[in-house]
């Protein structure tokens, strides 16, 4: 275990002792926090089992790197670990990663004599944590979703229709992304339909797969509901469309996303979320389709997400909402103004390049469309070195998890 005391401080921080936040995965997503949080004098800790970006910024007052943060135990007990080393009491956690969310919910009780701990229930976030229950718990409440199969062997697979391409997918993400890399797979025959099952049941058990209809239509398609919820209602929300991905099938991560005004998006996500009981920041993925125009639920993601930058600049900061709440002072609606944009160029430029290649983007409208980017993922004027990190560690995370 290594663990590093940066004693970079903002000059607006908060009195010594003050609670602050302790941000849990340190890469832009996590970098974003501790910017929202430092900015407003908000003293921030980033804990990550990964070289990162995020404890370069001059927001973050302390680092800590561990050998693993895989297992609920190992995350709880780095979590600990922290708190004993830099008199994190009474701090406020921020997941970032579907399995510390995971983990945080697990061992709520025990946290919560730590820290401040606005992640919910294990009861809660397993709804968002398995896809199968996510998907089952929509369809009661009357939410599209693509249509799913869950197949329990090699049998079951001839009682799906292949009339139109399917994908395969995992239940639970990280039982399958560490080891792929991908978010789904593609199978447009039923042959490439066996194969594709039988490559994914020697990664995960075959209960875990899932085979779903792939909804028509690229990766600007893609909507999502952004929103910081308490009570059943939401404080603070934004809506978007996720104009290019990474990579532009299935996107594991968004590239560009802007805001736009979705008001078809509320009813459902808010009904989702009450029968979750659900409290704090949350991301409900939606991808409209084609053929008919609905929108469809693809996912719920029960933290922080990668562009919630893009909340600050449209007028919603959801993390200091998040740790304002958690501190027991009043927040004010909000909602995020239309027409914002957030761009995260280490993946968008490469990932433009390889559509422009394949002829399914033109390089003018590629360089039009970079005009006018109101946030960056990783750049900021006021905090530079994270960037030049970026620059050091990107093959890094090319070979590792493909950025």
């Amino acid at each position: 275990m290594t663990t590093t005391q940066t004693g970079r401080s903002s000059r607006h921080d908060r009195p010594r002792g003050a609670p602050g936040a302790l941000v849990i995965g340190g890469d832009y997503q996590g970098l974003g926090i501790a910017r929202s949080l430092g900015r407003r004098g908000i003293s921030v800790a980033v804990l990550d089992d990964e070289v990162s970006i995020a404890p370069r910024s001059r927001y973050v007052r302390h680092s800590m790197r561990v050998p693993t943060l895989r297992s609920p135990e190992a995350t709880a007990d780095a979590l600990h670990e922290a708190a004993r080393r830099f008199g994190l009491d009474g701090w406020v956690l921020f997941p970032t990663r579907e399995e510390t969310v995971a983990a945080i919910a697990q061992h709520r009780d025990d946290l919560a004599r730590t820290f401040r701990v606005p992640t919910p229930s294990w009861e809660t976030v397993r709804v968002a944590w398995d896809k199968r229950q996510t998907y089952q718990v929509a369809e009661r409440l009357g939410i599209e979703v693509p249509r799913c199969w869950f197949p329990r062997s090699e049998s079951d697979l001839s009682e799906i229709a292949l009339d139109s391409p399917v994908i395969i997918k995992p239940a639970i993400k990280e039982h399958f992304f560490y080891d792929t890399g991908a978010k789904a797979w593609r199978a447009n025959d039923r042959a490439e339909l066996v194969q594709k099952f039988r490559e994914a049941t020697a990664i995960i058990p075959a209960e875990e797969v899932i085979v779903q209809e792939l909804v028509p239509g690229a990766g600007d398609r893609q909507l999502a509901y952004c929103a910081f919820v308490k009570d059943g209602e939401p404080v603070g929300s934004m809506t978007v469309v996720r104009r290019r991905q990474h990579p532009s099938d299935f996107g594991r991560a968004s590239t560009f996303v802007e805001t736009v005004e979705l008001p078809e998006l509320e009813a459902p996500s808010l009904r989702l979320l009450r029968e979750m009981n659900y409290y704090g920041l949350v991301e409900l993925e939606f991808k409209r389709d084609e053929r008919t125009g609905a929108v469809k639920l693809l996912d719920v993601n029960a933290r922080t997400w990668g562009y919630h930058g893009l909340g600050a600049a449209a007028g919603v900061d959801f993390p200091a909402l998040l740790h304002r709440d958690q501190m027991g002072l009043p927040v004010q609606p909000c909602r995020a103004s239309a027409g914002v944009r957030w761009v995260r160029l280490a993946t968008d430029v490469p990932n433009a390049l390889r559509d422009i290649s394949r002829r399914q983007l033109r390089l003018w409208d590629y360089l039009r469309s970079l005009r006018g980017i109101d946030v960056g993922a990783v750049w900021a004027l006021d905090d530079p070195l994270p960037a030049l990190a970026e620059l050091g560690i990107l093959p890094r995370l090319a070979l590792s998890r493909g950025l």
